[in-house]
């Protein structure tokens, strides 16, 4: 029997959704060209989804931010964090990318991105699969 306090391994279906979305509305919002920081989904245990914007700091505070309030939003079950940013490409420096935060209550937390290129380039942006970017603190 798993101790009380173990986190499960894996990402529920509901978290899965939840993360999916988000990533595809922050996709479609670098293929309009349309700014972002940091963008939130916090969803509750009876499936209603409370969305954010972080935008008015730097990009690490707003990032601190969204983390922080996750946290704050009563009834929190799962969330999704969506960031612009770069990730080391092999040989090459860094490659802009879409970065992912995601994880629910009792669950481990991961990360994941995609690599983005031609933002504000309507259907001249591509983007790569999500690839696992591994665990991260949870924030529930």
């Amino acid at each position: 029997m798993a101790e009380k306090n173990e986190l499960l391994d894996g990402v529920s279906p509901e978290t899965d959704e939840l993360a999916s979305t988000l990533m595809g509305d922050a996709l479609d919002l670098l293929a309009a060209g349309d700014p972002f920081c940091v963008l939130l989904a916090v969803q509750d245990a009876s499936g209603e989804v409370t969305s954010f914007e972080f935008s008015d700091d730097g990009a690490e505070a707003c990032l601190d931010a969204a983390r922080a309030k996750v946290g704050q939003v009563a009834g929190a079950r799962r969330y999704a964090i969506a960031y612009e940013g770069a990730v080391e490409a092999a040989d090459d420096g860094f490659a802009d990318a879409l970065l992912l935060e995601f994880g629910e209550r009792g669950w481990r937390s991961y990360s994941a991105y995609s690599l983005v290129d031609g933002a504000g380039s309507g259907d001249g942006f591509t983007w790569t699969d999500p690839a696992p970017a591994g665990e991260v603190p949870p924030l529930l």
